[in-house]
C-alpha cells in the first residue's frame, strides 16, 4: 500500500468509529440480521461440541496407546478391529447428519430472509470506485433524492435496495442490518432489511474493488418515520444561497471552475452529474465515504490535495489558491 494512504485508513477508521454498536454480524439490529446472527451462533456451537468431542478422542486414544504400548503390534484383536469399525463407521455417518443438518439450517435461514423481503422504502444504490450513490426513487419526478455514502432509513420499516455497479463488482454490507449482496455492473440485485431501532450502523464495500477498497466505507442512519420525513423534506430543498461574504466568494470559485463540471449543487448552476452531489454535504457524518471526518478544516484539506487522503481517487488535485480553496471549504460546511 502507498504509504501516502495510511493517514487516510486511520482517519476512515476514527471517521467511522463513532458509529452506534459495532460492524458485526452478531451486533444484530433486525429481523434479517437477527438470522443470519441465529445461524451463526448454531454453527459455532455445532462446530464447538464436534471439537470438544474430537478432543476428547483424541486424547482418550493417546492415553489408551501409552497402556499398550508393550503388546505386540501384529496381534490380531478381532472384538477390537470390529468396535473400532464401528465406531470410525458411526462418526462418518455423523459427520454426514451434521452437514446435512448445517446445510438445510443455511438453506432455511436463506428462504426465511427471502420471505422477509418487500417494497417499502425503495432506493437504488450504485457502487462507484469509490464511493456509493444513493438515490431515493418516487413516482414523482420532483421527489427524487440523489445522495452519497449516507442512507436514512425509517425505523421498523421495510427498505430495498437495488443494487448496481457503475464500474466494477463490489459488494455493499451492513452487518448489523443484513448479508452481503454483490453490485455487479450491467445488473440489479436486490436487498431488503428492516432497522428494528434508531441509530448509525457502519457498512463497507465487501468485494476487493481495487486500490482505495478499504476507503469505500457508508453509514446507514435510522430515524422514526417523522423525523425521517423532516429530513427527506429538507433534503429535496435546493441549498440556501449564503449570507456570508466568504461562504458567497466559495460559491462563486465553485461555480465557475471545475468543481461544477463534476458536481452539483442544486439551487445554483453547478450540474455535474459524475461525482457525488453536494448540495446538502454539510450535513454528512464524513469526507469522502469515510475517509475523514466532516469539519471545514478536513474539507479544506480534502479539496487541496484529496489523493494524499485517498490514493487514485477521480478528484484531481486543485491549483486553487489558498484564500479560495478556504472559502470554498466554508461554502460546502455551511450547506446543511
Amino acid at each position: 500500500m502507498n504509504r501516502r494512504s495510511v493517514p487516510g485508513l486511520l482517519a476512515s477508521s476514527l471517521a467511522l468509529g463513532g458509529c452506534r454498536g459495532i460492524q458485526s454480524s452478531l451486533d444484530s439490529h433486525g429481523p434479517m440480521a437477527g438470522g443470519i446472527e441465529s445461524l451463526t451462533w448454531f454453527f459455532i456451537a455445532v462446530c464447538t461440541v464436534v471439537w470438544l468431542l474430537t478432543m476428547a478422542a483424541l486424547g482418550f486414544a493417546m492415553l489408551r496407546r501409552r497402556r499398550t504400548d508393550h503388546a505386540d503390534p501384529l496381534k490380531e484383536r478381532p472384538r477390537a478391529d470390529r468396535l473400532a469399525t464401528l465406531a470410525v463407521s458411526g462418526l462418518v455417518a455423523l459427520t454426514a447428519v451434521i452437514l446435512v443438518v448445517l446445510t438445510a439450517a443455511t438453506f432455511l435461514t436463506g428462504k426465511s430472509l427471502a420471505g422477509m423481503q418487500g417494497e417499502g422504502l425503495v432506493l437504488r444504490v450504485t457502487g462507484q470506485q469509490w464511493w456509493w450513490q444513493v438515490t431515493y426513487e418516487s413516482d414523482q419526478p420532483s421527489r427524487v433524492l440523489s445522495v452519497a455514502n449516507e442512507i436514512h432509513v425509517p425505523v421498523g420499516e421495510t427498505v430495498t435496495l437495488k443494487l448496481t455497479s457503475a464500474d466494477v463488482i463490489h459488494s455493499f454490507w451492513v452487518p448489523s442490518l443484513a448479508g452481503k449482496t454483490d453490485l455487479i455492473p450491467r445488473r440489479t440485485n436486490i436487498q431488503s432489511f428492516v432497522v428494528d431501532r434508531p441509530g448509525t450502523y457502519r457498512g463497507q464495500c465487501a468485494e476487493f474493488c481495487g486500490f482505495q477498497h478499504a476507503h469505500m466505507g457508508l453509514l446507514v442512519i435510522a430515524h422514526p418515520r417523522a423525523e425521517f420525513d423532516a429530513w427527506y423534506e429538507a433534503q429535496l430543498k435546493p441549498a440556501e444561497r449564503p449570507s456570508e461574504a466568504s461562504r458567497q466568494r466559495g460559491e462563486q470559485v465553485f461555480t465557475s471552475r471545475a468543481c461544477a463540471m463534476c458536481h452539483g449543487i442544486r439551487g445554483t448552476s453547478a450540474a455535474g452529474r459524475v461525482a457525488p452531489d453536494l448540495t446538502h454535504v454539510g450535513s454528512q457524518q464524513t469526507i469522502g465515504a469515510g475517509t475523514l471526518p466532516m469539519s471545514e478544516d478536513n474539507l479544506a484539506r480534502w479539496i487541496a490535495d484529496p489523493h494524499h487522503f485517498k490514493p487514485g481517487v477521480n478528484m484531481p488535485k486543485t491549483d486553487l489558491s489558498g484564500e479560495d480553496i478556504g472559502a470554498v471549504a466554508a461554502y460546502l460546511a455551511g450547506l446543511k
